[in-house]
């Protein structure tokens, strides 16, 4: 960060562009662009959550591809700030509407996505959440004590590219390589590609040892008796996955890094190469029957469906809980902030501010707020079809709401957007609006939805109050006005709104949510704990083991129960592929080190940015491009266009395992290649 160097000794920080300096930034284009950023990220991270239960942060493609769409068409930098913020918001829309939308259908609450009742939803908490943050914004943005480690990171890379070199050809171009895979792996394209591969290993004991009264070793045979038989013979089994050759599982890995990617796999390893076996052990004699017209593969993952995951929900809703306890200190501090922060605004409302320090009028804010407020009791009557819980729901949604604003703001200035527990602030929500709920006797359907509604909403609220955190700080840095880049993320915001309901909605009809290909787990997660609280249906014996577990795992030091438990809650392909992309991001990193070996600890510190930025431009662009596929082709079959068909195909054809080996070979090559060949030409000059 700069400072200013003058005469008075202040230490004032000066942007990039200076304040005094007047250029265009709220222009037509700049907003299109923004506009339709946000909708096309908003869809890819929605994709991305519904199949992998994470999201990641689209600030960096988003101001790469802004540079490189508006530099040709003579837009200034603020103009592409102005883009970037608007078009960055869409992911945070997606993070908050998946973890918590496709929780109505999956509790049994909706039949089919409910469009207007779901973009109601998403527009208020998304509303609401640009308007908490403005309140929030002057303490949080200069707080020197916060280092915005992603928004530090974002300003770089758009200070860099002003000298022509924005890494658009990475993005553009893994962008491209991830759709053509997809196009030829997705069972909803061309599918050449098989996916992964898996096969049920099975195993039968006919023969049981054991210490009896005496200490005396006996063995029981099989075949000795029926009766015997019936007791002592066990079948089971292990069912094997190789990781799917998916460019958007291998990006995240990427994204996340080699750590968080072998957690995550840790909980894969966990639930599905030792505790399954165990469940079909115990289970295999009553299983058999069924296995034999289903095959043992279908009947293994059912087992799992019914028995572990139950287990990962309980894991996980002790995970969020945690990972809120351990950042209380975080926590109480940006509740106390956004408090403070109200006094502060009313205060310096009258006062002459610079252009980069205005924001848009604090009392046309609290009016706004107030209006939405009023609006939300209307819509959640519509839920739980009673005023009184009604007015309770919005009550507490903004109360909620505002607190876990502030928190995400705060915790974004420490740890950065990829990693805002939106999750764990939503489930505490969903936890405490339950329980109201229950009694003021709410119970049933209505009382579920009237739950999930509120929760939807705080969690949108967290994830745009997050992420607008994080691009204002970069517009901050770069001398963007503030007011304007609130209109900015306010037309985001709606915009995304609008559209993203659509995208759910035809990978809902495509490939259930809620199944292995989508699979949801947070959207799982609320939908049993709304459901197990206010309707008493939950699988209580196996969601407390689950607690348990992830108790056991804070006990010995785990770095993440949270994460782990979404390992074992994903299909095992997935977190494979996860881990894979994670193991080729240490590589880069442990060749990079390695090579420069030799060099003092500022040079190394710089290579290793060069080739921080570069490889996450390209992650970023395998997510996108996979994604985008993906939702382009659910689009063409609920149209009911059979691109197997069409290309002589048939139906029942999956594709070649080894093309799928050759589509890790090419990721590994352009995610290890690509970041090593730019810092090395980069020492060339």
């Amino acid at each position: 960060m700069q400072k200013d160097k003058s005469s008075s000794g202040s230490g004032k920080f000066t942007p990039y562009v200076k304040a005094e300096i007047t250029m265009k930034e709220l222009t037509f284009k700049a907003l299109f662009l923004g506009v339709i950023l946000a909708i096309i990220l908003g869809a890819a991270n929605a994709y991305l959550g519904l199949k992998a239960g994470m999201t990641v942060a689209a600030t960096f493609p988003a101001a790469v591809i802004a540079m490189a769409i508006l530099r040709p068409l003579g837009g200034t930098i603020l103009e592409e700030n102005l883009a970037r913020t608007t078009g960055a918001v869409g992911e945070a829309l997606a993070a908050g509407a998946i973890f918590t939308i496709p929780a109505f259908v999956m509790a049994g609450v909706w039949e089919n996505f409910d469009y207007l009742k779901s973009t109601l939803l998403m527009l208020v908490g998304g509303i609401l959440g640009v308007l908490f943050v403005i309140i929030l914004r002057r303490t949080l943005i200069e707080d020197e004590t916060l280092p915005y480690p992603e928004s530090m990171a974002c300003a770089e890379i758009v200070k860099a590219g002003q000298g022509g070199q924005s890494g658009a050809k990475y993005v553009f171009g893994s962008m491209g390589l991830a759709a053509l895979i997809e196009l030829f792996k997705n069972p909803n394209g061309i599918q050449i590609i098989k996916d992964s591969v898996a096969g049920f290993f099975s195993f039968h004991i006919s023969k049981i040892s054991f210490v009896n009264s005496e200490n005396k070793i006996v063995e029981i045979v099989s075949n000795t008796g029926d009766k015997v038989k019936a007791l002592f013979s066990m079948k089971g089994g292990m069912y094997l996955q190789s990781p799917a050759s998916s460019p958007a599982f291998l990006g995240v890995g990427y994204i996340i890094g080699f750590r968080l990617a072998a957690i995550t796999f840790s909980g894969g390893v966990f639930g599905w190469l030792f505790l399954m076996p165990i469940v079909m052990f115990l289970m295999g004699n009553q299983i058999e029957p069924f296995a034999l017209s289903h095959g043992w593969a279908s009947m293994a993952k059912a087992a799992y469906s019914s028995t572990v995951k139950p287990i990962a929900v309980g894991g996980m809703l002790v995970g969020a809980f945690y990972t809120l306890f351990s950042m209380r200190n975080n926590l109480i501090g940006g509740i106390k902030r956004g408090l403070e922060d109200i006094r502060a605004a009313g205060e310096s409302g009258s006062a002459k501010t610079a252009r980069v320090d205005k924001d848009a009028p604090f009392g046309v804010v609290l009016i706004a707020i107030g209006v939405i407020v009023v609006c939300m009791v209307l819509l959640y009557q519509t839920f739980s079809h009673n005023w009184g819980s009604a007015l309770l729901a919005a009550v507490v949604m903004a109360i909620a709401g505002f607190i876990f604003a502030a928190v995400a703001g705060y915790l974004v200035g420490i740890i950065g957007s990829s990693s805002n527990p939106i999750s764990g602030l939503t489930l505490s929500t969903l936890l405490i609006a339950a329980l109201l709920m229950v009694l003021v006797g709410m119970k049933g359907d209505p009382g579920v939805a009237a739950v999930l509604a509120i929760a939807s909403v705080v969690c949108v609220v967290a994830g745009v109050a997050g992420d607008m955190m994080q691009d204002w700080k970069v517009g901050y840095i770069l001398g963007g006005t503030p007011w304007r880049m609130q209109i900015g993320g306010m037309i985001g915001v709606i915009a995304a709104s609008l559209v993203l309901v659509i995208p759910i909605m035809l990978l809902n009809k495509a490939s259930v949510i809620g199944s292995d290909a989508l699979p949801a787990p947070q959207a799982g997660l609320m939908a049993m704990m709304a459901k197990g609280i206010v309707g008493g249906v939950m699988a209580w014996p196996l969601v407390i083991a689950g607690m348990l577990f992830a108790i056991a795992l804070i006990l010995i030091g785990s770095p993440s129960p949270m994460l782990i438990s979404v390992g074992m809650y994903l299909p095992f392909n997935t977190t494979f592929a996860i881990f894979i992309g994670g193991l080729i991001k240490y590589i880069v990193e442990s060749s990079t080190k390695k090579k420069f070996r030799d060099e003092d600890e500022k040079v190394i510190r710089e290579k290793m940015i060069t080739v921080e930025n570069t490889g996450l431009l390209l992650a970023s662009g395998l997510v996108a491009g996979e994604a985008l596929t993906g939702i382009v082709l659910a689009a063409l079959v609920v149209s009911k266009i059979n691109l197997k068909t069409l290309v002589g195909l048939p139906e029942s054809f999956d594709g070649f395992w080894w093309l799928g080996a050759v589509v890790f070979l090419v990721l590994a090559f352009v995610l290890i290649y690509y970041p090593i060949k730019c810092v090395l030409d980069e020492g060339k000059k």
